[in-house]
């Protein structure tokens, strides 16, 4: 039963899914595994983050996909951060295969790859940050979802995406804006940012 304050806050039934009631906002990556008929998949997450300050990376599988199956095998995944000009390729990606037991994914066929340089795996080419990381851990038991947790041994980026000390942060996010995805079905383009006001003294 929804409850209502004055200030028109709703009390939401935590005993079922929060997260359809309202917009989140997340990366949108494609992560990148080995089949067992040694084919290449990429498919899209958004549950998807760095883990502590240090090079590891993490996002949210279920152990009924065929991700989370590929990197319990090979030990081993690569990630790409897509840009908003990619968004109907990564949608692609979530298409289903051809039959239960196939290995194809036809609509990969229309995503240009280039392969990793440490992992035995693949990167969508056009994105902007291209990730290599081997299987640290595996956390099961969020609901029917787990936690991979991978340490990125190789990094990659496109020269339009890295930051320097004589560009300006806005003007290489205008030059090479960021693709957001908006959980549930939506995405967003950003091309416009603002510093934000961090207390004097502030350390993270």
């Amino acid at each position: 039963m929804q409850r209502y304050s004055r200030d028109g806050i709703v009390t939401l039934e935590a005993g079922l899914p929060i997260w359809e009631r309202f917009f989140t906002v997340a990366p949108l990556v494609l992560i990148g595994t080995r089949e067992a008929s040694k084919s290449y998949d990429l498919a899209p997450k958004h549950m998807a983050f760095p883990i502590s300050w240090d090079n590891y990376f993490g996002f949210i599988c279920t152990p009924r996909h065929r991700t989370y199956q590929n990197i319990q095998r090979e030990g081993e995944f690569t990630v790409s951060y897509v840009r908003p000009g990619q968004l109907v390729l990564t949608s692609l990606a979530a298409a289903p295969r051809c039959g239960e037991e196939d290995d194809d994914k036809p609509s990969l066929m229309a995503l240009p790859t280039f392969p990793a340089s440490k992992v035995n795996g693949v990167f969508a080419r056009d994105g902007y940050a291209f990730l290599e990381c081997t299987l640290e851990r595996v956390v099961d038991g969020f609901g029917e979802n787990s936690l991979l947790a991978g340490r990125i041994v190789a990094a990659h980026a496109h020269q339009d995406s890295l930051r320097a000390s004589e560009r300006d942060d806005q003007e290489i996010i205008h030059e090479a804006p960021l693709m957001a995805y908006l959980y549930p079905g939506r995405f967003a383009t950003i091309d416009r940012t603002y510093s934000f006001p961090f207390p004097a003294g502030f350390k993270r």
